[in-house]
């Protein structure tokens, strides 16, 4: 008789990659940070190529260059939904919504307070822009069958989202490329924080 696989362990590609994220049959947090800051980097990094695309409408460019991060967050899902792929794409749907709200936040915030101290204001659209973001994952993963968690298990994600975001003035400062630190450091802490989440019992 072939010995019983662990509930952990799947087969074929999904399993190696299910598996990558793993550590004694649960997602490490150490690897799962790892991954959002690589999604980060390729997010900066993918970001000049798809504005390049004008003839596509802002929002879908920006929801493009989520793509990387919507990934992420739908194999962490995937490896606690183990029945289907389909709470996986919900979840990529619902990071590259967030994603999209986040951006404009920070957008219109930075427009609201121009003429303003830079530092502020880069602050503040950081903060909102992480807030927003952060809270429209929560609010779309609690909404979710396989996800749904009570209030207080998503607190985490929603304030390191929000901390995080206040990287967008470091990013100024220092003239860095856009996002170079705020996007890989948002999407681990992220990522981190719905891993988090999902360790709780479902309400």
């Amino acid at each position: 008789m072939a010995p019983r696989r662990g509930p952990w362990l799947e087969s074929g590609a999904t399993g190696l990659v299910t598996r990558s994220f793993s550590d004694g049959g649960r997602i490490c947090y150490a690897k799962v940070a790892a991954g959002g800051l690589v999604t980060g980097l390729v997010t900066v990094v993918w970001q000049p190529w798809i504005d390049q695309l004008r003839a596509l409408p802002g929002d879908l460019r920006v929801g493009l260059a989520a793509i990387p991060f919507a990934i992420l967050m739908a194999l962490i899902v995937r490896r606690h939904a183990r029945r289907s792929w389909r709470p996986a794409l919900m979840a990529a749907a619902v990071t590259v919504v967030a994603f999209v709200c986040s951006v404009r936040t920070t957008m219109w915030i930075d427009h609201e307070m121009n003429g303003d101290d830079t530092a502020a204001r880069m602050i503040l659209a950081g903060l909102g822009g992480g807030f927003v973001g952060a809270a429209v994952l929560a609010l779309g993963f609690a909404a979710m069958r396989d996800s749904r968690r009570g209030v207080a298990a998503w607190l985490p994600m929603l304030g390191i989202g929000t901390l995080a975001g206040a990287l967008l003035a470091c990013d100024d400062a220092i003239d860095l490329v856009f996002g170079l630190t705020l996007y890989p450091v948002w999407q681990a802490g992220v990522a981190v924080g719905l891993v988090m989440a999902l360790r709780q019992p479902q309400a």
